[in-house]
């Protein structure tokens, strides 16, 4: 099988468990969806970064196994979640409190990459009733203003397009990483990113701003997961974060910033060792 028929295969088995594990609930006007991948585990809220899915827990939720039972939303404006009129950190938490009292959940360990690991460390310092442990992946917690927003260039990419070859097309280098991800309008209209290009810009806007304080101010025990060579988070502030924080594990991983999909052997040892010490 070549690689492009295994991506095809992979996406069509993730296509399938995902219309077996996904549920949904109403917030105001909204939809939010999200994946429960079961079993008789302890509850473990996971939440993905930027430019992402729910789906992208499958490999750790099938790493945990009977351990722990993953439930994993598509946050506001990705995946098959709406798009909303905000996207301020209290909305993306609001969202996951929502979700929470929803399942009749709490206080359970959080994870979250990235976007998601900066709304779960909002989420614990906020909410702790409602938090038992912290997993940080590779969130950065600092994003001054006047820095460059790093997510600026998808700006020119079409939400839309009439078909998934041009909207792959139109996301240039990207395409290939979205393609698995692409969704089917309505009636064949044609094709759809995941998430919207403006709610992403939006959202890397509205997270400048110093985030180490709401680091420190939760007490939950904590682990970050660092990849060692990510710009989002320097080995000095990760560091710094680990140091500062009582309570706090740290596993460097020899990967970049999207650690889920780079490393998600590494992950899955990291996390199972953390949660398995509670």
């Amino acid at each position: 099988m070549t690689s492009t028929e295994s991506s095809v295969a992979d996406a069509a088995v993730a296509a399938a468990m995902d219309r077996d594990l996904r549920h949904s609930l109403t917030i105001g006007d909204r939809t939010l969806s999200y994946l429960d991948f079961g079993g008789p585990g302890r509850p473990l809220l996971a939440v993905h970064g930027g430019l992402s899915e729910a789906l992208i827990w499958a490999d750790l939720a099938a790493r945990l196994g009977s351990e722990w039972r993953v439930i994993a939303p598509d946050q506001r404006g990705h995946g098959e979640s709406d798009r909303a009129a905000s996207y301020e950190r209290a909305d993306y938490v609001a969202d996951l409190v929502a979700l929470l009292d929803h399942l009749g959940l709490g206080p359970v360990p959080v994870i979250g990459h990235s976007l998601g690991g900066l709304n779960a460390l909002y989420l614990a310092a906020e909410h702790p009733e409602l938090v038992s442990a912290l997993v940080n992946v590779d969130a950065g917690v600092v994003f001054p203003h006047g820095a460059p927003n790093p997510f600026a260039f998808i700006g020119a990419f079409p939400y839309t397009a009439p078909t998934r070859e041009e909207l792959i097309a139109a996301c240039g280098p990207m395409g290939p990483m979205v393609a698995p991800a692409l969704r089917p309008l309505p009636g064949g209209a044609g094709w759809r990113l995941p998430f919207h290009p403006q709610d992403t810009i939006a959202t890397v806007e509205a997270a400048r701003g110093d985030s180490l304080p709401v680091w420190f101010a939760s007490t939950c025990p904590a682990l970050l997961v660092h990849g060692r060579t990510s710009e989002a988070l320097p080995q000095e502030l990760a560091d710094a974060m680990v140091a500062a924080r009582p309570g706090t594990s740290y596993a460097g991983l020899d990967t970049g910033h999207v650690v889920p999909v780079e490393d998600p052997a590494g992950l899955a040892t990291a996390v199972s060792g953390f949660l398995g010490g509670l």
